[in-house]
C-alpha cells in the first residue's frame, strides 16, 4: 500500500475513465500540474449551485440577525471541516508517501472497512439525492421560461391593461430585485477595497452598512411616491421628475431636480470614460508585466484610449433608439457581475495565498491629520457612489405588477437586493484590503495589485470595457432625448433642428440623420472625453460625484415629497426625525464633496 515509488507520486488518473482505458493510463506517468487557482476555481465551481437560489428563503425564516450570523457560522465550520479533511490526503501523516484519491479510501485508510461502508452509504445517498433535486429545479426552471414565452401571448391576445391604459405590468417581486442589483453593481465595486482601506477595519464596514441602511430608508420613502395623491390607488409617477412635480408642485425644485438628475448622468458619463481608458490601458500593462517581468515599467497613458472611446461613442450616439435595444442592458449586466465576481475572487485568492489578513482598525496611515480626513471623506464619497439607485426606482417600480399594491413590493424588492448587494459589497471591499491592507490600489483591477493570472486580469478590464461602452449610452440617451425635444419645442420652424436626411453609407444600411443631433451629440461626447483627459482620476471623480448627486437625489426630494405624501405636519415626531437623518446625510455629502474636490485638485498639482 505504501509502495509504488516514483511512478505512484506522478501517476495521475482522471475522475471518469472508461474501463478499457484504465490500463493503459495506469502505465503513464502523468504529473499534477494544478496550482492555487485551479484549487480555488474547482472548490467555487463545486459550491455555487442549485443551493444558492434558496438563501434568501432562509435569511427571510431566521431574520436580520440570525440569518447572515448562520451563514458565518456555517462558513466557520466549513473552512475547519476543510483544514482537519486537508491533512487526511497522504498516509500516515501529512507528508506521507501513501495518496488517498477520494474521500472513500482516506476513511478506509485511516479509519477501516466498516467506517468505509459506512461512509459510502451516506456519499451515495448524498449523490442520488442530488440528483432528484437537481431534476425538480430543472423542472421548475423550464416551466418559468413556458410561462414566460406563453405569458406575453395571453397579454397580447386578451388586450388586457393598468388603469392607466399601459399594456399589462408583469413585474415581480424577482424581475424588481434583478432590476436593482443590476443598476446598483458598477464600476462603482471596484473603489470599495480602496475606501475601506482608507477608513480601516472599523470604519469601512460601518460605513458600507451605514450606506445600505440609508439607501433601504430612501427607496422605502420614494416607493411611496410612485402613486399620488394615493401611493396605492393614486395616479402613477412613471419616473423620478414626474414625482417631484406632482408631489412637491413647484417649478423651481423641479428645474433643479432635473439639473442635478442630468448632471449626475452626464458626470457618470465622464467617469465611464476615465473607467474605459484605465482598464484598456490595464490589459496593455497586464501583457507588459507579464512579458517582461513584474519589476517592469510597463508605464502608458490613457489619453490615446479616450479619444479611442470618444470617438467610438460619436458614432454609437447617432444610431437612432438605441437605448430600446434590450440586449444593451442584458450585456452590461453580465459584464458587471462578471468584473464583479473576478475582483471578488482575486481577492479572496490573496488573502489565502498570503496566509494573514493584512490592514488595521484605523486604515491607511498619514503623516498628519488633515490628510487622513481628506482621504476619509473622499472613501465616502466612492461609496456614496456605489450606492443608490433613486434616479432609476420609480422606473422599475413602474414595471411591477399589481396587486398587491406596487409600493409593497418594491419595498421588498429593496430590502432583499440592498441585504444581497451589500453582502458583495462587504466581501469586495473586505477582501480587497484584507489582501492588500496599506498597498490597496484606487481600483482593484487596474491598480495592480493581481499579476496573474494575466489573462483573467486581461478578461476582467475587457468586460469593464464592453458594459461601459454600452453604460455611457444609457446615461446619455436620456440627455440627449431632453435636449432634442426641448430644441425642437423652442425652434418648430428650423430645419437644422427638425428635419432628417437619408442617407446611405457603404456595406450600412440607410439611416436617417439629423443635422441637430450629430452635432449637440458629438459635442456632448467630446465634452464628456475632454474633461476625463483633464482629470483622469478615477478615486476622486467617483467621490465627486458620489457625494454630489448623494444628499439631493436620494435624501432631501424623497424626504420632502414623503412628508406631502403622509401629510406630515411640522414639528412632529417623524418631521423631526426624517429632517434630523436629512441633515446628518447633507453633513455626509458635504465632506464627501470637500475630500473628494481636494483630493482632485491635489492629484491635478502633483
Amino acid at each position: 500500500m505504501v509502495g509504488g515509488g516514483e511512478a505512484e507520486e506522478d501517476e495521475q488518473l482522471p475522475l471518469l475513465i472508461s474501463s478499457s482505458s484504465t490500463n493503459e493510463l495506469s502505465q503513464q506517468a502523468l504529473k499534477r500540474t494544478g496550482t492555487i487557482w485551479t484549487a480555488l476555481a474547482h472548490i467555487i465551481t463545486g459550491v455555487i449551485g442549485a443551493g444558492v437560489l434558496s438563501l434568501a428563503w432562509s435569511v427571510a425564516q431566521l431574520g436580520w440577525v440570525a440569518g447572515p450570523l448562520f451563514m458565518l457560522v456555517f462558513a466557520a465550520v466549513t473552512i475547519l471541516s476543510n483544514n482537519l479533511l486537508c491533512d487526511c490526503y497522504r498516509y500516515p501523516d501529512s507528508d506521507g508517501p501513501t495518496r488517498s484519491r477520494s474521500y472513500m479510501e482516506a476513511v478506509k485508510i485511516y479509519l477501516g472497512e466498516k467506517r468505509q461502508t459506512v461512509s459510502a452509504i451516506f456519499i451515495h445517498e448524498s449523490l442520488y439525492g442530488t440528483g432528484i433535486a437537481y431534476i425538480i429545479t430543472a423542472a421548475s426552471s423550464v416551466s418559468l421560461i413556458n410561462m414566460a414565452v406563453q405569458h406575453p401571448l395571453e397579454l397580447a391576445n386578451n388586450g388586457s391593461c393598468d388603469d392607466d391604459g399601459h399594456p399589462l405590468r408583469t413585474g415581480t417581486l424577482w424581475s424588481g430585485v434583478a432590476h436593482i442589483i443590476t443598476a446598483v453593481i458598477g464600476a462603482g465595486v471596484l473603489s470599495l477595497a480602496w475606501s475601506t482601506s482608507q477608513l480601516g477595519w472599523i470604519g469601512g464596514p460601518v460605513a458600507l452598512l451605514c450606506f445600505a441602511i440609508v439607501t433601504y430608508v430612501s427607496s422605502f420613502l420614494l416607493s411611496d411616491c410612485y402613486r399620488s395623491p394615493d401611493p396605492v390607488t393614486g395616479t402613477r409617477n412613471k419616473c423620478y421628475m414626474d414625482a417631484v412635480k406632482v408631489n412637491l408642485n413647484s417649478r423651481k425644485q423641479s428645474l433643479v431636480c432635473g439639473f442635478l438628475l442630468y448632471f449626475s448622468m452626464y458626470g457618470t458619463g465622464i467617469a465611464y470614460v476615465i473607467t474605459t481608458a484605465t482598464s484598456m490601458r490595464a490589459i496593455q500593462r497586464s501583457n507588459c508585466y507579464h512579458k517582461e517581468g513584474h519589476q517592469a515599467s510597463c508605464e502608458y497613458g490613457t489619453s490615446v484610449y479616450m479619444l479611442l472611446f470618444g470617438l467610438v461613442q460619436i458614432v454609437v450616439s447617432q444610431i437612432p433608439d438605441f437605448h430600446n435595444m434590450e440586449w444593451l442592458s442584458t450585456i452590461a449586466a453580465i459584464m458587471s457581475f462578471t468584473y464583479a465576481f473576478i475582483g471578488l475572487g482575486l481577492g479572496f485568492a490573496k488573502v489565502i495565498e498570503n496566509g494573514r489578513i493584512q490592514g488595521s482598525l484605523g486604515g491607511v496611515p498619514t503623516s498628519n491629520v488633515a490628510d487622513k480626513l481628506w482621504l476619509a471623506f473622499q472613501a465616502l464619497g466612492d461609496i456614496a457612489y456605489a450606492y443608490p439607485y433613486s434616479i432609476i426606482l420609480l422606473e422599475i417600480q413602474d414595471t411591477l405588477k399589481s396587486p398587491p399594491a406596487e409600493n409593497k413590493t418594491m419595498k421588498k424588492a429593496s430590502m432583499v437586493a440592498i441585504f444581497v448587494t451589500t453582502f458583495f459589497y462587504l466581501c469586495c471591499g473586505c477582501f480587497g484590503y484584507a489582501a492588500f491592507g496599506n498597498d490597496t490600489p484606487g481600483n482593484l483591477l487596474t491598480g495592480f495589485g493581481f499579476y496573474e493570472p494575466y489573462w483573467l486580469i486581461d478578461f476582467a478590464n475587457a468586460c469593464i470595457v464592453l458594459h461601459l461602452v454600452g453604460g455611457y449610452q444609457v446615461y446619455s440617451q436620456p440627455v440627449f432625448a431632453v435636449a432634442e425635444r426641448w430644441f425642437s419645442k423652442k425652434y418648430p420652424d428650423s430645419g437644422f433642428v427638425n428635419n432628417f436626411y437619408s442617407i446611405k453609407v457603404p456595406l450600412l444600411p440607410r439611416f436617417q440623420a439629423n443635422p441637430f443631433r450629430l452635432c449637440f451629440r458629438t459635442v456632448y461626447v467630446v465634452s464628456t472625453t475632454g474633461i476625463a483627459m483633464l482629470f483622469p482620476y478615477f478615486n476622486q471623480v467617483l467621490g465627486v460625484l458620489g457625494a454630489l448627486n448623494f444628499w439631493p437625489l436620494a435624501i432631501y426630494f424623497p424626504v420632502e415629497m414623503y412628508f406631502v405624501q403622509k401629510k406630515i405636519g411640522s414639528w412632529t415626531r417623524k418631521w423631526i426625525v426624517l429632517k434630523a437623518f436629512s441633515l446628518v446625510c447633507f453633513l455626509v455629502s458635504v465632506v464627501g464633496v470637500i475630500g473628494s474636490v481636494q483630493g482632485l485638485i491635489s492629484a491635478k498639482l502633483s
